[in-house]
Parts: structure tokens; C-alpha cells; sequence
């Protein structure tokens, strides 16, 4: 799960700070020059007028082009920390509506590797953020451990015991692994003492199997099933700042194909 949506609150001040300056435009601007009054405004028409370009601009950047949102669980631990603050591009997979998520352009469609966030499937309102391991029409096994992708085993190898810090502390010990799906290579945390959530998933036309990189702490399509591709919100590409306590800068301009390496 991930947090920080204010998309209503914008927009509604994008909607209030427009029509008082519409408002201040065809009814008291004509009538200050038929008066010959040469006074400012009201303030509250002047600050609508200053705040409404801002607000839109905003609204239309973070509706359309690139959201933040910040990471609350370890779900997506090695690549993503709590407390990572990320960017999303919105555009990655199509021009959709605010609110709806409707698309009304169609720009890309998610890969293997890639990590999304999208609306979570049991409830709506609420953004989740994992990685895409099946394509629809796919086939994933997933046993003792063990990933395969159409029959096909996922290359994986043992690179290093990960020591947390923070909330992250609690993993470590766990193993963590390098494994190749798709394009990218990325790291994967493994708990050898954990129980394993096995199963074999037929990917249906228009869903996407998503699992954390956190495989043993991880709620995903393993538990809850498949992602709509109507439910995608974008392609998080981008860490530029991490709050866990206190400021970790290691973790600013993290780009996050490359954040768990």
C-alpha cells in the first residue's frame, strides 16, 4: 500500500480559486471601470487570480504527467524502503482522466519487471505499488520459493545478507537475491524460515500478476488475485527522498531499476 493523494483537494481549489477570478472578470472588473474606480480588487478575487494558474498547473502535472507518493510498508523491500517518497510517471501506459482513470490514450503497456502502482483491486480508493512478474496470457508457478514464468525458471543468484536500518531492521538476516525477469535485473528478498505462499496462476486478458520484491512480506496477486489494467495508475521510476526517522540521503535521485542494487 502506498499513501499521499490529494487529487480532490486540488482540483476542487483548481474548480474555487477559477470561478472567483470568472467571477471578478465579467461581473466587478466591468463595473470598476464603468465607476471609474481604479482600486485593486477584493483580496479574496486578487489571491484566486495569483493561486489559479498555480493550482492548475499542479493539477494538470500531477493528474496527467508524474504523482508523488510515499512508501509506508516493506512490501517492496530491497528496492523500495519505507518512508522512500517516489515519483510516477502517469503517461508511461496512457493519457488517462483523473478519478476515473478512464484512458483516452493509450502510450505503452507494462513489462515484466516493471513496478507499478495501481488501484488496489479490493479497494479502489487505495493506491498499491508492486512489480509486474506476469504478462496476461502468461502462465506464473510460484513454489518453494521458486519463480517460473511459462514453465521457465527465473534466473536468480545469491548476492548478499541484507542488514536493515530502521523499520527495515526487522528483515535483517534475509537473503537477498538478484533475479532476471524481463528486462531488469533486480533484487529480491528472501526468509528461508518464512512460509511460502505457493500456486500456480493463469494470467487472464487485461490483468497483470504483480508480487512485492519482499516475496515472503508481501500481500500481492498471490493472495488477492489479478490487476485490471483499467486499475493502472503509472510506472514508478524515480526515489527523490527517503523519511524514515530522519533524512536519508543515500537514497535521493535513486532511479528505481537501479534503487536495490
Amino acid at each position: 500500500m502506498i499513501v499521499w493523494d490529494f487529487t480532490s483537494v486540488l482540483a476542487s481549489l483548481t474548480l474555487l480559486s477559477g470561478f472567483l477570478w470568472l467571477i471578478d472578470v465579467k461581473i466587478f472588473t466591468p463595473r470598476r471601470k464603468h465607476s471609474g474606480d481604479k482600486s485593486q480588487s477584493n483580496f479574496l478575487f486578487s489571491y484566486a487570480k495569483s493561486f489559479f494558474p498555480v493550482f492548475l498547473f499542479v493539477f494538470v502535472l500531477r493528474g496527467f504527467i508524474v504523482e508523488p507518493f510515499r512508501i509506508p510498508s516493506g512490501s517492496m523491500i530491497p528496492t523500495l524502503l519505507i518512508g522512500d517518497f517516489i515519483l510516477v510517471d502517469k503517461f508511461s501506459y496512457g493519457l488517462r482522466l483523473p478519478f476515473t482513470n478512464q484512458t483516452v490514450l493509450k502510450t505503452g503497456t507494462p513489462q515484466r519487471g516493471d513496478v507499478v502502482v495501481f488501484k488496489y483491486p479490493l479497494d479502489p480508493t487505495t493506491p498499491f505499488i508492486k512489480r509486474v512478474i506476469g504478462l496476461p496470457g502468461d502462465k506464473v508457478e510460484y513454489t518453494n520459493k521458486i519463480l517460473r514464468v511459462n514453465g521457465k525458471k527465473i534466473a536468480w543468484q545469491d548476492e548478499r545478507t541484507f542488514i536493515g536500518h530502521g523499520k527495515a531492521s526487522q528483515h535483517t538476516g534475509a537473503s537477498v537475491h538478484k533475479e532476471e525477469n524481463g528486462k531488469f535485473l533486480h533484487e529480491v528478498l528472501i526468509s528461508p524460515s518464512r512460509y511460502s505462499q505457493n500456486g500456480d496462476y493463469e494470467v487472464p486478458e487485461g490483468m497483470y500478476f504483480v508480487m512485492g520484491d519482499n516475496r515472503d512480506n508481501s500481500r500481492d496477486s498471490r493472495f488477492w488475485g489479478f490487476v485490471p489494467e483499467s486499475h493502472l495508475m503509472g510506472k514508478a521510476f524515480f526515489i527523490w527522498l527517503n523519511w524514515d526517522g530522519g533524512l536519508n540521503f543515500n537514497r535521493s535521485g535513486l532511479r528505481i531499476d537501479e534503487s536495490g542494487r
